[in-house]
Parts: C-alpha cells; structure tokens; sequence
C-alpha cells in the first residue's frame, strides 16, 4: 500500500531516501524548524545539523505508513525509519506554510 503524502512532506521523504541533504533542507521554510523528542532546532543551519547527525548522516530510510490531516496544513504521519541510527515507527506532525514544511515535530507517539 502507497500513502500519498502532499508534495512537500514527499520532498523530504524523497530528499531523505536520496541521501540528498540540500533537497531535505530545501523542503522547510527558511524559519522552520525540527522539534525531535523536545530538542528543537530553529531555521535552515538548524535542520541542516538535524539532518547530518539524526537523518541522512546516519544513512536513513523512511516509510510511510499512514497519514492524518489533524487540521488545515498539519498532518499526522507515521513512519517507519531505518538506517544506522534510530529505527522504528514514530509519529511525525508536518505543518505546512507556502509550499514548504514549516514544521516537523517527533513524539514518542
């Protein structure tokens, strides 16, 4: 089964998959940011150090495997996550602004 995710969210999905760390960090508002577990980290030098030390850095690989509008712009998506770091199901909430992911936020679930 495919889950169609919307066109940014699927941008760093496929940027993820690609090992491509500029296409990651190009799908986030230039004031976005990553909240991981609490730790947050604001703007594009933000999530670019997510992005090598949590994400592409560790060789990772995501699935997705549902997905929930939880209101306008902010989705719910649960992913599996493989690689050399963390690996497992998490959930993921997106908020999208302007065609980019303002947020991403990651929760015990």
């Amino acid at each position: 089964m495919s889950v169609e995710l919307p066109e940014p969210i699927q941008k760093a999905f496929d940027a993820t998959n690609a090992a491509d760390s500029d296409g990651f960090v190009a799908a986030f508002a230039e004031d976005g940011f990553i909240n991981d577990w609490g730790r947050q980290l604001n703007g594009s030098a933000g999530i670019a150090s997510w992005n090598q030390t949590d994400n592409i850095g560790k060789q990772a690989s995501w699935e997705a495997l549902s997905i929930e509008e939880q209101s306008p712009g902010q989705y719910l998506v649960s992913i599996k996550t493989g690689g050399n770091g963390y690996n497992g199901v998490s959930p993921f909430v997106f908020t999208l602004a302007h065609d980019k992911i303002h947020s991403m936020v990651i929760s015990a679930g």
